[in-house]
């Protein structure tokens, strides 16, 4: 059976291949599914799990058994629903659901409460999931693509994020919440409606800020260490002497209060969870983010095609 094409009640033949590499990594990204195979939700010990462009339309709830699970990858499928069983993996860091039919999460998605970077971009949310305030171990939260309009007073609750991305949306006026989420590093906000902006240089820890095709006159006041992306960015940049570091290069530091711990990792989208190896091959595989011009989603072909191959210059987590 070839790697495009797989039952729906077996593993594909390459797959004791894959897991005889000591990776504990199954790879079913491409092949035609409309629902996983039963065997994967027995392999207990599976920490990577890759099922982007696949078709698929559901989830067996049995897939919490996958109790060792970091990362999962659902991206560019047609799933019209996030299943209960998927809020039951413990050990989640890495969830990517970009790319669907989703409406909204359920109240059960709290419960991954070790999450650190979720990507839900080209959706149909056209509000911000309030359970998302529910993880505070989240870091980096993908919104791009979608049809929001505002955020939550209880934004600043979200403590440990520190980058947000909310291009594509519908916004028509800066959300000002977002003036007290001091610790974001990394901001953008490119294809909304935004007229203007308020004063960012309350926002410290601002290391990159993108507000690209919005109809505003010009850059918004920024700290010296902020690399702008958009109209009359380039001349602000070479105003301040090129303080401001390109986005694929905007590595900050840990706050003074993580203990030392990098969250860039999780900015910059490295798979390191614990003992496993930088893929970096499957990195550069991963979403970026799909970026056509215009308010709507962009047709399914095309947002694939732009979503795995990330076409443009973008300041996300991919470097």
């Amino acid at each position: 059976m070839g790697i495009a094409e797989s039952t729906q009640d077996e593993l594909p033949s390459d797959a004791e291949e894959q897991l005889s590499d000591g990776e504990q990594m199954l790879e079913l990204s491409g092949r035609r599914l409309r629902r996983l195979p039963g065997p994967v939700c027995a392999l207990g010990g599976l920490r990577k799990l890759y099922v982007s462009g696949t078709g698929l339309r559901e989830l067996p709830d049995e897939i919490e058994e996958l109790r060792e699970l970091r990362i999962l990858a659902l991206d560019a499928n047609k799933l019209e629903e996030v299943p209960e069983g998927l809020c039951r993996l413990p050990r989640l860091t890495r969830l990517y659901l970009g790319g669907n039919r989703l409406l909204g999460l359920p109240a059960g998605f709290a419960r991954l409460q070790s999450l650190r970077c979720l990507w839900i971009e080209g959706n149909y949310l056209r509000r911000f999931p309030r359970v998302l305030l529910r993880l505070p171990a989240l870091r980096s939260l993908q919104m791009g693509d979608n049809r929001l309009r505002g955020l939550p007073a209880e934004l600043p609750r979200m403590t440990g994020l520190r980058g947000l991305w909310l291009y594509g949306n519908r916004f028509e006026e800066f959300p000002v919440v977002l003036l007290r989420m001091g610790r974001l590093r990394i901001l953008d906000l490119d294809r909304n409606g935004l007229g203007g902006f308020p004063d960012l240089q309350p926002l410290g820890a601002l290391r990159v800020f993108s507000y690209d095709h919005n109809p505003v006159a010009g850059p918004p006041r920024v700290g010296d260490g902020v690399f702008l992306v958009g109209e009359g960015a380039a001349e602000r940049n070479a105003d301040r002497g090129g303080r401001g570091r390109t986005p694929s290069r905007a590595r900050p530091g840990p706050e003074p209060d993580d203990e030392g711990e990098d969250d860039d990792d999780d900015l910059h989208h490295h798979d390191d969870d614990d003992d496993d190896d930088d893929e970096e091959g499957r990195d550069r595989a991963r979403p970026g983010g799909g970026r056509e011009v215009g308010g709507e989603r962009p047709a399914e072909s095309t947002y694939k095609k732009d979503f795995m191959s990330k076409p443009r210059f973008r300041i996300c987590p991919t470097t």
